[in-house]
């Protein structure tokens, strides 16, 4: 096997492990759909894996969990996600991975409760309804805080993925990229 399908085949397995989180009982919104997408922009020296392989974990993921009718704003979410990767994580350290990783959690905050709000029926179409919701999704489920549990989420699994692929590189030189 070539060093590149050697990265790519670890790359891969490590994203799609991390997936499994998503499937197993965790505490509300403490997920690694972050970590995977700016791991992924980071990771992956063909970039166009590096955003089809973390989709595809989280479409297998989401279709044994359920899909619901906010899915676009994850999605986009992760989108943004893995562009912001692309931009802050060319060289990553782990100043840039915890700042992306905060980045992201305040992006995807930001636009999930957008959606929830937009055409709602529960919040008033104004921006006190907007801030309304966004202030309930603070604490969405039973008092536990929805961005909280997503912040510390995306800084534990960036940690786990990063790190732990920090460490296989260390001990397994194959898997370093090639820099020109």
């Amino acid at each position: 096997m070539k060093p590149l399908q050697i990265r790519l085949t670890t790359l891969t397995i490590l994203v799609l492990a991390t997936a499994l989180f998503r499937v197993i009982p965790h505490w509300y919104n403490f997920t690694p759909i972050a970590a995977m997408a700016l791991f992924g922009a980071a990771s992956f020296e063909r970039k166009w894996l590096g955003l089809a392989v973390p989709l595809a974990a989280m479409l297998i993921s989401d279709a044994l969990i359920g899909f619901h009718s906010n899915m676009g704003a994850v999605y986009g979410s992760f989108g943004l996600t893995w562009l912001l990767g692309l931009w802050a994580l060319q060289r990553p350290t782990a100043g840039r991975i915890a700042a992306a990783s905060i980045t992201s959690s305040v992006l995807f905050f930001l636009i999930t409760n957008f959606a929830v709000w937009y055409g709602s029926t529960f919040y008033p179409q104004t921006a006190a309804g907007l801030m309304t919701c966004y202030v309930g999704g603070l604490a969405f489920y039973n008092g536990t805080s929805f961005f909280l549990n997503g912040l510390l989420g995306d800084l534990f699994f960036s940690a786990v993925l990063f790190g732990g692929y920090y460490l296989l590189q260390q001990r397994y030189l194959v898997l370093r990229p090639v820099r020109a």
